[in-house]
Formats: C-alpha cells, sequence, structure tokens
C-alpha cells in the first residue's frame, strides 16, 4: 500500500486546486512509512514549521513593539500590557476554526491561505503605526496580528495526520519548536532594529517581514501536499467538548503554553516596569527579551522526545514541579530586588514551560490511540478506529491550543493587575506559583493514580 500523489507535471484526474494530494495515507504500516511516508512527511513538516514560524512572529509583533512606544505616543505601563494581550486573546480565538479548516481545505491548501493572510497586520502595522495615532487604532493593528496565532493549530492538526503514533511526541515538538522559535525571532530583529535605525521607526519591524511571508506561503504551496480524508461523521469539536480529557489537557496546557507565551510577550514590559534603572532604555531590554523564548522553544522538541521515551504524563507532572519551583524563584527575587535571581527563575520558566509544551501535546494522541486499540480488540474495525482517534486527536489538539493560548491573556492581565495594584508583579507571580502545583496534582491524580494509565504514554 503506497500513497498516490497527484502532480500538476503528470496526467491526472484531479483538479488544480487537489493538484497535491496524497489519495492514500497509512503512517502506521512500517513498509509504507519506510518506502514513502518518511520522506513525504519530512518535507510537509519543514514547510510547515516554516509557515508557522513566521506566523508566530506576525503574532508576537507587539511584544516587541510596545518597547518602541515611547513618551510621544503616550500610552503608560498598563496601556501596554492590554497591547500584548489583545493578539494573545485573538490568536487563541482563531486556533478553534483553523483546527477544522485543514480537514475542511486540506493542509497545503489552508497553510498556503493563512499565511498570505499575514499580509493584513504587517501591512496595516507598516503604514499607521506612528506618534499621535489613537491608542483605539493600536488595539486594532494588535488585534489583527492575532491571526498569526491561529496558525499554530492548523499546523499541529496538519503534522499530527502525517506521523505515525511511535514519532509523534517528536513531530509535534518539532513543528511547534520551530513555529515557537518566532517569537525569538521577532525579537531579534526588534533588537537590531532598536540597536541600528532606534526607537524611532517601529514600522521597518512588521515591514521586514512581508517578503518572508511571502516565501513562505510560496514554499506551502510548491512542496507540501493534503491528505485526502473521507467524510467525516459528526461534529468533531462538538463531540471533543464533551470528553472529560478536553478539560483536563486544556488546563495543563494553560500551565505549559500559556506560561511561554505570555511570559514571551510581556517579558521585556517586565523587565522595563520592575527594574526600570537597569533597563532605561529599550535596547537594553530587547537584549534579554528574546532570550527566555529562544531556550523554551529549542527544548520543546526535547519534551517530546523525553515524553515519546518516559511517557508523557510522567514527564508533564515532574516538569511542573520544576516551574513551580520556578515561579518560586521569581517571587523571591523579586522580593528582593535581586535581578540575577530574577532572570534565573524566569529563564527556568521558559525552559520548562518548552518541555511541557512538547509532553503534553505528546499525551493527546496517546489517549486516543490507546482508545483505538482497546476499540480493535473488541472487535472494532482498524481502520475505522485509526480514523475515529485521528479526528479525537486533531480536535483535542485544537481546542487545547486555543485555551492554553488564552491563558497567555490571563498571564498578561495578572501581571497587569499586579503591578496596577502593587507596582510591583508579587501576587502575579504567586499565584503562578500555585497554578503550577495544581496542574501537578491534577496531572497525577487523572494521569498517573491508575486510572489514566493510557496517557502514561
Amino acid at each position: 500500500m503506497s500513497a498516490t500523489v497527484h502532480d500538476p507535471a503528470t496526467p491526472a484526474t484531479a483538479t488544480p486546486a487537489r493538484a497535491r494530494t496524497l489519495s492514500e495515507w497509512h503512517p502506521e504500516d512500517p513498509d509504507f512509512w519506510e518506502r514513502t511516508g518518511a520522506r513525504v512527511a519530512r518535507r510537509n513538516l519543514v514547510f510547515s514549521v516554516l509557515s508557522e514560524h513566521i506566523g508566530f512572529s506576525v503574532w508576537s509583533l507587539w511584544s516587541v513593539l510596545v518597547l518602541f512606544l515611547g513618551p510621544r505616543y503616550h500610552i503608560d505601563p498598563a496601556g501596554k500590557f492590554l497591547l500584548t494581550a489583545v493578539p494573545t486573546a485573538i490568536g487563541s480565538v482563531l486556533r478553534l476554526p483553523y483546527t477544522t479548516a485543514v480537514a475542511r481545505f486540506g493542509g497545503r491548501n489552508w497553510t498556503v491561505f493563512s499565511a498570505l493572510l499575514l499580509l493584513v497586520p504587517t501591512l496595516l502595522a507598516g503604514i499607521l503605526l506612528r506618534p499621535g495615532v489613537p491608542y483605539s487604532t493600536l488595539l486594532v493593528l494588535a488585534a489583527v496580528a492575532g491571526v498569526g496565532g491561529g496558525n499554530f493549530a492548523s499546523s499541529m492538526a496538519n503534522i499530527n495526520a502525517f506521523y505515525p503514533q511511535r514519532l509523534k511526541g517528536w513531530a509535534l515538538g518539532v513543528n511547534a519548536g520551530g513555529g515557537n522559535l518566532g517569537v525569538a525571532a521577532v525579537q531579534l530583529v526588534g533588537l537590531l532594529i532598536l540597536a541600528t535605525a532606534g526607537a524611532a521607526h517601529p514600522r521597518l519591524l512588521p515591514l521586514v517581514y512581508l517578503p518572508l511571508i511571502v516565501l513562505a506561503a510560496l514554499g506551502a504551496a510548491l512542496r507540501m501536499d493534503n491528505i485526502e480524508t473521507p467524510p467525516q461523521r459528526g461534529h468533531a469539536l462538538r463531540d471533543i467538548c464533551r470528553e472529560p480529557h478536553t478539560w483536563v489537557m486544556s488546563a495543563l496546557y494553560v500551565g505549559t503554553f500559556g506560561s511561554f507565551i505570555g511570559f514571551g510577550f510581556a517579558f521585556g514590559q517586565v523587565l522595563q516596569v520592575q527594574f526600570g534603572q537597569q533597563f532605561d532604555t529599550p535596547v537594553k531590554a530587547a537584549c534579554l527579551t528574546f532570550l527566555g523564548p529562544l531556550l523554551g522553544s529549542l527544548v520543546r522538541p526535547v519534551g517530546g522526545r523525553m515524553a515519546d521515551r518516559w511517557g508523557g504524563a510522567v514527564v508533564t507532572c515532574w516538569n511542573f514541579a520544576a516551574m513551580a519551583v520556578g515561579a518560586g524563584t521569581v517571587l523571591v527575587a523579586s522580593q528582593r530586588h535581586s535581578l540575577p535571581l530574577f532572570l534565573t527563575g524566569f529563564i527556568a520558566l521558559f525552559v520548562f514551560s518548552g518541555i511541557g509544551n512538547g509532553s503534553t501535546y505528546k499525551m493527546i494522541p496517546a489517549i486516543f490511540g490507546a482508545r483505538a486499540r482497546a476499540a480493535v480488540l473488541a472487535g472494532a474495525d482498524p481502520a475505522e478506529a485509526e480514523r475515529t482517534s485521528q479526528r479525537r486527536a486533531t480536535a483535542l489538539i485544537g481546542v487545547a491550543g486555543a485555551v492554553g493560548a488564552f491563558g497567555g491573556v490571563l498571564v498578561n492581565l495578572a501581571i497587569r493587575q499586579s503591578f496596577l495594584s502593587a507596582h510591583n508583579g508579587n501576587a502575579a507571580y504567586l499565584a503562578f506559583l500555585a497554578s503550577y502545583i495544581l496542574c501537578l496534582v491534577l496531572t497525577w491524580a487523572v494521569y498517573l493514580r491508575g486510572r489514566g494509565a493510557a496517557a502514561r504514554k
């Protein structure tokens, strides 16, 4: 059994819109995977990562642009935290329709469209961002950048279908990690612009991404594939919302990815507000803001690989313990006004949130993979059981991704409120510590106390 690829260069009955469609795809078949599957999956993974990477950069634009908004823009720190929270919120909501779009339009087709859609927020910011622009306009510009957050959900849903169960942790980790690197990349580009052109030229940052967006869309159009899928029964998102595991995994992903994206958006502002003497210029803050997202992105595939080897729930549980230690370190550092300790704690939070991102996403296909195996042993059709598992895992990836991203909104709002109320972030850091302990207990109770052994894989 092999994959049939209808290429536009050869005679085919497919329509042009379906010119690169895999009519058969069986990654769990070892012979198929060795002959054809691995090569095709790797090619799609590479261009999926590229498109998702640019999407994350556009989504994270305002984590950098707020550093350019000096006195001439008349925006206080609370207003800047809101500008970073808005795109996070819009991106989290868009992850739901983006998840279902892959099955409806095809992974390749949707990747091309969603990449080109990134031209809208970059062009608008490049044209409209200047001193004197109303704050309401800035909020709209930030909101439109939220389209970049949706790319993650469609990309993960697409790659989840390409890889066999035994490699999903690694593949999803690489895909997500490469995308997450977009947060660090846009912050590095922002640092370069601040250090050369200066803080008076924020519009250069979104304009830099215009040719990169076009290249990402072109690469997806030329090198990616759709996977032909049979008509789906029922509504996957509606059905998965009735599944208890959906809300458990979403809560865990709030703790991991919500922390990563929330801290990634807020870290530069936190440094400028809490340690204003050491970071009195945007360049000084930008010199450090990229480091945490960079490390958190690089270790995400490591988290997936660790979960492939030791089990997703085991890695996730220990990871939340480490995140609790990191949050405690940040709290103590804030109380003592110790910048070195503060940076150490935050870097630890970024690293362990990255590992947890990889391990939690490995748990999702493992849950439904175990159910599919049980259904086959009970007499169900293997192909139908696999399709059901794939559909539910994909839907849960979308829901968990959306809820987890909204956790980034909560992070920014918690920090904003803490600084408004007490002029420091201690209350927010304490809340983060409590949430990681709660996630640790939840992981142990649901997946490691004997009732959820399947998810350990």
